[in-house]
């Protein structure tokens, strides 16, 4: 995609040394643009851990690139097992972080060291490359149901919850690729933003991606999208996911439950979108079996911003005394999944339809 008309992915190889990696550092926005440069294990562990870097995909080739500087460093036996240690506890929700370092441990671990290095970039840029290719496929998949809600030559208005654009991917982004398809196409689409508490995800990272596309969009409190569909004002409900399980059961930001719910109470399409990496297929019910992230609580006392005078401030918004929980997912059932939007084109969320779609993998 592109930030003020120059191409951008979420994560690339330095240009000037051509082993460190850059990355848009995600804390900052949207208030400023900052590029940080990776040059360790540690330093990638840390960037996803902090969310620096962020959304499943984004995750996993965030590690991927991460197995590579631990390789430049020490390519033993020992450093590749420690490296794919310490990334794979950064995140337990998003399996694309998993499915990412089990890719690259079976490429490199028949190697030699002296063979590694050289084939931990490759292997990175490969996952970064396919990624890419994946969204814009999923974008293309998608693309029609919007369009078929446009035959009338009104404006259709999606929901969107949490982030799951280009910057939570290598590029397009999963639930935001179809729209930006849309918009390119010359169809009126407009998106209700979901603020998505605690972090805002929603109000300050889809929100700056869609502006900077110039896609219609309106950001709202979480707690409004039931009543935009009420009164009519949602066609359909886009979101992405950080965990699939074999019979379609979806892991994403806390909150997309709740929307889910009220989009079967109103008849919208509640619509996942999501790239194979993203499915789990040794578990099949998500309520028991997906791990859902713990994060700290003071994502949920606190909240920064830019203040009146420009700078840009963290305030904290409960009582002092009061303590808070902050589950960073949850889990929504395969029944209340309209369907799923993949590379390889739409699904039911059941496992037989994912089987049948993904027989090479399953």
């Amino acid at each position: 995609m592109k930030i003020d008309g120059t191409p951008f992915r979420s994560i690339w190889v330095d240009d000037t040394d051509r082993w460190s990696v850059r990355i848009i550092d995600q804390t900052k926005l949207p208030w400023s643009i900052d590029l940080a440069r990776l040059t360790t294990m540690e330093g990638v562990a840390h960037a996803i851990k902090a969310m620096l870097v962020r959304g499943a995909p984004l995750i996993g080739a965030s590690a991927a690139y991460g197995v590579a500087l631990a390789m430049r460093a020490d390519a033993s036996d020992a450093s590749l097992a420690n490296a794919i240690a310490v990334l794979g506890a950064t995140r337990p929700t998003a399996i694309n972080l998993r499915w990412a370092l089990a890719r690259m441990q079976q490429a490199l671990q028949p190697l030699s060291p002296a063979a590694r290095t050289a084939a931990a970039y490759g292997e990175a840029a490969a996952i970064c490359d396919e990624d890419a290719a994946t969204n814009q496929a999923i974008g293309r998949h998608g693309l029609p149901l919007i369009a078929a809600r446009a035959a009338s030559g009104r404006r259709v208005n999606v929901l969107t919850h949490c982030n799951a654009g280009w910057i939570a991917t290598v590029d397009w982004g999963t639930a935001l690729a179809p729209i930006y398809m849309a918009h390119d196409a010359g169809i009126d689409v407009h998106v209700w933003v979901e603020e998505t508490r605690p972090r805002n995800q929603g109000a300050s990272l889809t929100a700056w991606e869609l502006g900077k596309h110039g896609v219609n969009h309106t950001v709202i409190a979480d707690n409004a999208g039931g009543h935009m569909m009420q009164r009519g004002d949602v066609d359909l409900v886009i979101v992405g996911t950080d965990r699939v399980t074999r019979a379609g059961d979806v892991a994403n930001k806390i909150g997309t439950y709740l929307k889910a719910l009220a989009a079967r109470d109103n008849g919208v399409p509640f619509w996942v979108a999501l790239p194979s990496s993203t499915i789990d297929w040794t578990i099949s019910d998500g309520l028991a079996d997906i791990p859902i992230e713990e994060r700290a609580a003071s994502e949920v006392t606190t909240m920064t911003g830019r203040a009146l005078d420009g700078s840009i401030a963290t305030i904290r918004v409960v009582p002092k005394d009061s303590p808070a929980a902050n589950p960073a997912f949850d889990v929504t059932p395969a029944r209340l999944v309209s369907g799923l939007i993949t590379e390889r084109g739409l699904c039911e969320a059941n496992e037989f339809a994912l089987r049948e779609m993904f027989r090479d993998l399953a």
